[in-house]
């Protein structure tokens, strides 16, 4: 049967499913794919926030959403066209967002009764009138692979956990996405380990193939590549864009990096990823609490290294004194704040951007400090080599405000030279004759910056 392409300029996908179902995985793979592809992309990772919730539960539902098209993109998406629901409970929790008229592409069996009682429906959503509003296509996604497998000698363990990869396939076949780059990711994850290998790009395909000869699936949708300036992209989160961003401007300013931090979703990534860049002379210390992380940032500016700390809505609460104290010692550092729901302890796997005023006035006394916003995950780069621009040039405290979306949700990233960067000038006391405490640049107000052990102090 011939099947019908519709060209359209944007879609949201959803991939929902129980934690463990490897709904983030998928989801990523989706957003390189299409990143790859050509097309403007933003994600947005959504998990529970409990460690581990009981499985087929409500609470335990994980999914990961890419809303991608021709023209630019500036959000994860409020309503989604597609949504591939494991469970029962996936399409419970995630119906509300699904356009009417949407694709459901539904697993079978995880709406057996078992699964109908925890997701708390009374009858099952796939039959009768419940879902007459969506064009729902109904797949027992591990017989189908079984069948794919059947003379296989490949160990039914390493098939099993591959449903969530045919999923996956059926998506790349639904907005013609290519198989290669998740193809390339597979022999490189898991190289040495043939039957996981072979498992997983069997099922990717056999996704492809099912959607291919299967008459239900009589329509692809293409979007064709976005309109990008020539040169290099990845996909960036704004965490990642932030921890390069730092990386970059230590190494513009001939400055050594120390970020001092304690782990606080939805930032702690901030802090895994410049530990990742050793190599680079970078130092990264996991302070026992906030107040411990900023005060000893404030020391590595004191001692002339370009400082950093992360933090979410709680730890800004408790870094506060600290941070009048580099208000008032003039040192520059750099805070992060990425922001998260709620007062107090809050939401941490929520989002919000509640913190501005807090960020602006939170602090005893008078202790004014720039503020910079991020207006999405590739612009945090850009922010962070501002803030420490403003930061060395004015020899003050400077935050950067991003939040849980911003931070943790992806999109393409044109990946700068350094070369082409404009170096970030640093203002050493170099004269210990005619140096003073109080003296000051006329243009900027700032003081030098005097770091122990200078020659003649």
């Amino acid at each position: 049967m011939a099947k019908t392409l519709e060209h359209i300029e944007e879609a949201t996908i959803r991939f929902a499913g129980d934690s463990g179902d490897g709904m983030q995985l998928v989801g990523l793979q989706f957003s390189e794919t299409t990143g790859f592809f050509g097309n403007e992309v933003n994600t947005f990772p959504d998990y529970p926030s409990e460690i581990r919730a009981p499985e087929g539960t409500l609470y335990g539902v994980s999914a990961f959403q890419i809303h991608f098209g021709t023209r630019h993109i500036y959000t994860s998406g409020d309503f989604i066209d597609v949504l591939i629901a494991m469970n029962a409970s996936s399409l419970k929790v995630n119906l509300p967002n699904l356009k009417k008229g949407g694709i459901i592409i539904a697993d079978t069996e995880g709406f057996d009764a078992h699964n109908l009682t925890l997701a708390k429906f009374e009858s099952n959503p796939l039959e009768g009138e419940t879902l007459a509003a969506y064009s729902v296509h109904q797949i027992n996604i591990n017989k189908e692979i079984k069948a794919e497998f059947a003379e296989s000698s490949i160990s039914s363990k390493f098939i099993s956990k591959t449903k969530n990869v045919f999923a996956l396939g059926i998506a790349y076949w639904l907005f013609n996405r290519p198989l290669d780059p998740t193809v390339n990711w597979i022999n490189k994850k898991f190289k040495g380990k043939d039957d996981v290998i072979m498992a997983n790009i069997h099922a990717l395909r056999a996704g492809w193939n099912y959607a291919t000869k299967n008459p239900e699936f009589e329509k692809q949708f293409v979007i064709d590549r976005s309109p990008l300036p020539m040169g290099r992209y990845r996909n960036i989160t704004g965490n990642e864009a932030i921890a390069l961003g730092l990386v970059t401007a230590a190494r513009k300013a001939n400055l050594p990096l120390f970020l001092g931090s304690y782990p606080i979703t939805p930032a702690t990534d901030i802090l895994h990823a410049i530990s990742s860049y050793k190599k680079y002379g970078v130092k990264t210390w996991q302070a026992e609490d906030e107040i411990a992380g900023i005060c000893s940032a404030i020391g590595a500016a004191f001692g002339g290294s370009l400082a950093a700390t992360t933090t979410s809505g709680p730890g800004l609460s408790l870094k506060t004194e600290a941070m009048g104290l580099a208000v008032m010692t003039e040192l520059p550092l750099i805070i992060v704040d990425v922001q998260r729901g709620g007062p107090s302890t809050g939401l941490p796997t929520k989002t919000e951007q509640g913190d501005l005023l807090t960020a602006m006035y939170g602090r005893h006394g008078e202790s004014p400090m720039p503020i910079l916003a991020a207006s999405g995950s590739a612009d945090c780069f850009d922010v962070t080599l501002e803030a420490t621009r403003i930061a060395l040039k004015f020899m003050t405290p400077v935050m950067i405000l991003s939040d849980g979306s911003i931070g943790q949700s992806s999109a393409p990233w044109k990946i700068p030279s350094v070369e082409s960067l404009p170096s970030i000038e640093t203002y050493f006391a170099k004269d210990a004759a005619t140096f003073a405490p109080y003296k000051r640049d006329e243009q900027t107000l700032r003081r030098q910056w005097a770091i122990p052990g200078f020659e003649g102090m």
